[in-house]
């Protein structure tokens, strides 16, 4: 068994920083050990910038006593990942920039916190009613399943499915960032802590218990201000002749 103490996470990383990308132009500690979440099982997660790598990359290691993961980009490359998690909506690269601590700057962190900083404070873009329109079906068939469901194994799935399309939707809806795992939760959180509280109780019940109730109504409850459940009439990708010409429904 390793009785070896670690290193303090910010004396860790700036050694790794200095052993491994000494000509970098910046870097940042980031991830649990900042936010003051860190668990015996949390590693450091490091941002590099150097402008001599072309291509980006991210690698896990092991070093100095701790799982380390870098993340690497040169100046330019860093705004593709960006712009990438604007597009899904979960913003993982802007977050690590703008909560991290500054481990080396020659010159450049400061304007890269500041463009994460701004897409953070904006927010995803804004869903359309047609995205809302199927965000609602594909919602209201996952309740519908767990509804109908009597099989034990199956329920516990399809809850998993209904939960992430729940805080989806409910994030989406408001302008909101989403996440998944850990982050479903807190992005969850930081938009509304009671609304979170009744999320979680009512799919910890149904876990303990098997009951569904209060999920139904929680499901309801925010499709309701949308045109509630979406089945009859819906259809994506449907075909037909207007004026001769072939067009594409979408719903």
């Amino acid at each position: 068994m390793n009785t070896l103490k670690k290193l303090e996470p910010l004396k860790a990383a700036s050694q790794f920083v200095q052993k491994r990308y000494p000509s970098c132009q910046g870097a940042l500690l980031a991830g649990s050990v900042v936010r003051g979440e860190a668990t015996e099982n949390s590693d450091l997660d490091i941002v590099i910038f150097d402008k001599e790598f072309v291509v980006s990359y991210r690698e896990s290691l092991v070093d100095l006593g701790w799982n380390i993961e870098v993340f690497v980009h040169n100046l330019v490359s860093y705004k593709e990942f960006f712009e990438n998690d604007v597009q899904r909506a979960r913003p993982s690269m802007p977050r690590m920039v703008s909560e991290g601590i500054v481990l080396k700057d020659e010159g450049i962190i400061q304007s890269i916190k500041i463009e994460a900083e701004a897409l953070l404070e904006k927010g995803p873009e804004k869903w359309s009613e047609e995205t809302i329109k199927i965000k609602r079906y594909f919602l209201t068939d996952a309740l519908d399943d767990f509804i109908g469901c009597k099989n034990r194994a199956e329920e516990i799935f399809i809850a998993n499915t209904l939960g992430d399309l729940l805080s989806e939707f409910v994030l989406r809806t408001n302008n909101r960032w989403i996440g998944t795992s850990k982050w479903l939760v807190r992005s969850l959180n930081h938009y509304d802590e009671e609304f979170t509280k009744e999320f979680v109780k009512a799919f910890d019940h149904f876990y303990r218990n098997g009951e569904k109730t209060k999920i139904i109504i929680l499901v309801d409850q925010k499709l309701k201000p949308y045109g509630g459940r979406l089945f009859n009439g819906f259809s994506l990708g449907k075909r037909c002749e207007v004026g001769g010409k072939e067009s594409q429904e979408s719903d």
